[in-house]
């Protein structure tokens, strides 16, 4: 599975989406410009002692990730969607993008990729979720949908 932070500005969110997907075997893109330094204190506090095992792709803007990409199955994380993350079946070799924390992603990509936008359900007067929830909610489901494949499933030490 792929998560794909385009220009992200938070660091903690960042770090904190970098520690969701080493627990998920997942590999993060980001897409540059960033609203902080990549080595950032806050970035890596949040990613704790896992930042070291993070998968990470590094792209200079959207269009080098796309280069990179060509074959990729992306879908784009909006509050703009016509339809919900559950209501699409998502791949292991997937690709979910999510935009910047004040704009989200760019109107222009949305609208060339309408058949892949996607949203969370929420209250009419929300706006929309922090970006660290909204990456961990729909992750989840599209490793549901595939099983939890080679992810740890049964119980802890307790139970």
């Amino acid at each position: 599975m792929n998560i794909v932070l385009l220009e992200p500005e938070i660091p903690e969110n960042t770090g904190n989406i970098g520690r969701t997907c080493v627990a998920s075997n997942t590999r993060l893109h980001l897409i540059r410009p960033f609203g902080f330094i990549l080595n950032e204190r806050g970035l890596k506090r949040a990613g704790m002692d896992y930042w070291d095992r993070l998968d990470v792709s590094d792209y200079v803007n959207y269009d080098d990730f796309i280069h990179r990409n060509k074959d990729a199955k992306i879908w784009y994380a909006t509050t703009k969607a016509g339809r919900t993350y559950a209501d699409v079946s998502f791949g292991m070799d997937d690709f979910i993008m999510f935009g910047k924390e004040s704009a989200g992603i760019p109107e222009d990509i949305l609208k060339a990729n309408r058949t892949r936008c996607i949203r969370i359900p929420m209250f009419e007067d929300e706006r929309s979720l922090n970006l660290a929830n909204s990456v961990a909610v729909i992750l989840y489901e599209a490793l549901r949908q595939n099983d939890f494949e080679g992810l740890k499933v049964s119980g802890g030490r307790f139970f």
